[in-house]
């Protein structure tokens, strides 16, 4: 218990995310009688204002939620489209990186809207207030604010003075306590509060945002952002330990993490040595023949995606977790817009996530994006809106399984999960961190069902993160002998540092159905805080 951060726990309501002031906005909605749902709207707006690289309205992401008073789990995904006009021959991979032509329709506030109209309890004006009032008050920025907005000074700030206005103190990087204002962002809030997601998809602010994209050489049009549309589906599921766990079906490529949940099922993982090389060996090996089938299959349809979580297929891998011979990852797309590279960016790895569970029983784990780190860079001028850059998560070349045509569903590796124990929610999880998401996750679920460990210590335990051939990142918590013992196994383990945003930034949220007790869990690897009610 001592040397890690202290349990959060509550009987009213929890909200772990990303930084501080974003869990207190929606904290704050559930001390004032609002529910989970609520809640994950307060907290994803004021993540846009407090956590402005990560992610924002002109983002993308999904939610996984239960729903009390209808005892299910249901997905909402607000993943756009590729903008109808974009041509991909025209187009190379350093095009999408930053600027316009990487900048896809603008899908979270469709999102946040449909999560809140459906089961919220609580007015727009409600849900937003927070969040204005920090953009127009304004907040001191954190170190790790100040880093993240220093790492783009380069490619961003010498490129788009919109930007540089808003994030920059003079010119200049900011220092932890500088208070970051934007003031025309809460002018476009409170729009949004007044006059609905119409004055983004149908109104002023889109054909601001298209006009600027339009005038920078980009594809999106009105239309685009006509199209957006945030959809209910049906969660896909594995059993695990005698714990469901609830995905998000395609187009989001969670089903890596069920499937290595799925290998790895049958395994005396809890009767082994945590963080020992017996352990450490069967997630690798279950990882990376995931990441093989999520490699090739991305954008599948359903019914394929439900073969590869089938015992049939299940089954037929899971000898080779007992291989003497080590198991690669993938070393070359099959025509993907850029080269697979073994070392992760992690200016470039930038979504957040965040979990809610009230007194209810309602759960809600959201995972959104930007893209890259402050999307595209650019903002919409007089709207303090950053525009995303998501099509750099597709693929040019007509061979992938996630190319990039006009009108195409984009895959992207976002994967947000509600687990339930006898029908009960026990356990909302989601990370960020790119390709690492569905490594991560399955790693600190483990640490939490087969070892016991309480939602923050599952959390904060070690991790790795496995790259393109036989690298695999280990945060140097784990042991050397053990890395050593990996190496001999076949595996390229490589030391990083003891704390890596390389493993992404895990957020949680744990109810005990037996006493309903709430906790939460916050990834020192960020600013992550979690606050009860």
């Amino acid at each position: 218990m001592f040397g890690r951060r202290p349990s959060v726990t509550s009987r009213r309501g929890v909200v772990a995310a990303a930084h501080p002031l974003a869990a207190q906005a929606g904290a704050r909605i559930l001390s004032n009688g609002g529910n989970a749902f609520d809640a994950a709207v307060a907290t994803a707006a004021a993540l846009n204002v407090v956590e402005p690289y990560m992610s924002g309205l002109a983002g993308m992401g999904t939610a996984m939620v239960y729903v009390a008073a209808e005892r299910r789990v249901r997905c909402l995904d607000f993943t756009p489209a590729v903008p109808l006009d974009f041509d991909p021959i025209a187009r190379r991979y350093d095009d999408l990186t930053r600027g316009p032509h990487g900048v896809g329709p603008p899908a979270s506030l469709a999102g946040w809207m449909k999560l809140l109209d459906t089961y919220g309890t609580r007015t727009r004006s409600d849900v937003f207030a927070d969040a204005i009032d920090m953009a127009r008050g304004g907040f001191p920025v954190s170190e790790g604010n100040a880093h993240m907005i220093g790492g783009r000074l380069q490619d961003i700030a010498e490129i788009f003075d919109g930007w540089s206005e808003i994030f920059l103190d003079n010119g200049e990087e900011p220092e932890a306590g500088w208070m970051l204002h934007q003031h025309d962002l809460a002018d476009t809030y409170e729009a949004l509060v007044s006059e609905g997601p119409d004055y983004l998809y149908h109104g002023p602010l889109g054909e601001a945002l298209v006009s600027e994209i339009q005038a920078l050489g980009g594809a999106l049009s009105m239309d685009d952002l006509a199209a957006v549309e945030a959809r209910w589906q049906e969660p896909i599921r594995i059993g695990y330990r005698g714990v469901v766990v609830n995905g998000a079906p395609p187009p989001s490529e969670g089903f890596q993490m069920l499937m290595t949940l799925g290998l790895i099922s049958q395994l005396d993982i809890g009767g082994l040595e945590r963080n020992g090389p017996e352990h450490l060996d069967a997630i690798i090996r279950a990882v990376r023949l995931s990441s093989r089938a999520r490699f090739r299959h991305a954008n599948a349809p359903i019914e394929i995606v439900e073969e590869i979580l089938g015992d049939e297929n299940l089954d037929r891998l899971r000898g080779l977790l007992d291989s003497p011979e080590a198991i690669s990852g993938p070393t070359e797309q099959i025509g993907a817009a850029a080269p697979p590279g073994s070392q992760p960016d992690p200016m470039l790895e930038h979504t957040t996530s965040f979990s809610v569970m009230d007194g209810e029983g309602n759960a809600v784990c959201l995972t959104q994006s930007l893209g890259a780190g402050f999307g595209s860079g650019i903002v919409v001028q007089g709207h303090g809106v950053l525009t995303n850059d998501l099509l750099r998560w597709g693929d040019l070349n007509p061979l992938s399984p996630n190319h990039l045509y006009p009108g195409a569903p984009l895959s992207l590796p976002i994967a947000p999960t509600i687990s339930l124990r006898d029908g009960e929610p026990v356990l909302a999880l989601g990370t960020p961190g790119s390709y690492g998401i569905c490594q991560t996750q399955p790693q600190a679920l483990v640490q939490h069902v087969d070892f016991g460990l309480d939602v923050q210590a599952a959390i904060e335990a070690p991790r790795m993160r496995l790259m393109d051939g036989d690298l695999a990142l280990v945060e140097s918590r784990i042991a050397q002998g053990v890395i050593d013992a990996l190496c001999a196994r076949g595996h390229g383990a490589e030391a990083t540092d003891p704390w890596t945003m390389t493993v992404g930034g895990m957020q949680g949220a744990s109810r005990n159905p037996a006493t309903g007790a709430l906790q939460g869990g916050a990834d020192p690897r960020r600013d992550g805080y979690a606050i009860g009610v």
